[in-house]
């Protein structure tokens, strides 16, 4: 009885084994790269002005990424702010504008398949309003969804953009 318990145990051993080796993805294709990096064209901006976000999602999976879903608002703290004012002037991709769903939400498209070590990006352009308050910060998180290794695997987080602090002129109210 005991032999026919430890071949059982030592055959489920095996098939685990080899189950994980023909249908497990690998490892990340570059561990210390980030699924999604935000970067802007500057630091501080004037009430008036525009400021450029961009958001690049790498795949750092061994295989391709085929469904993408990403949100994108104000944090907490940039929504709350009184006085500031700004506002979505444009949204673009590698293949043109952003579309638009009608539902006040951007649709990001990232145009999947991305293969392994891939990046796409999408520039998101802000306009603060000339009478926005100074002394605000601006800044987004992101929720990021996308599945990969033919739809059995998928992955999840939140990212912040960098923050852009709104910096008053001379002789502005």
């Amino acid at each position: 009885m005991k032999m026919t318990r430890i071949a059982g145990l030592g055959l489920a051993a095996v098939l685990s084994c080899a189950g994980a080796l023909l249908f497990g993805v690998g490892t990340p294709a570059n561990a210390d790269t980030a699924d999604l990096t935000f970067s802007t064209d500057t630091a501080s901006v004037t009430p008036g002005s525009t400021m450029e976000l961009t958001i690049t999602l790498t795949n750092t999976q061994s295989t391709d990424v085929r469904f993408v879903y990403q949100s994108i608002r104000p944090t907490w703290e940039t929504s709350h702010q009184s006085g500031l004012k700004y506002s979505l002037a444009s949204c673009r991709t590698q293949d043109g504008p952003c579309a638009d769903p009608g539902t006040g939400n951007l649709a990001l498209s990232y145009a999947p398949p991305l293969a392994p070590g891939e990046s796409r990006t999408v520039t998101l352009t802000y306009r603060v309003a000339p009478d926005s308050a100074c002394g605000r910060d601006l800044g987004f998180s992101s929720y990021l969804y996308y599945e990969y290794g033919a739809g059995l695997f998928s992955t999840s987080d939140t990212y912040w953009s960098p923050v852009v602090r709104v910096e008053c002129p001379a002789g502005h109210p």
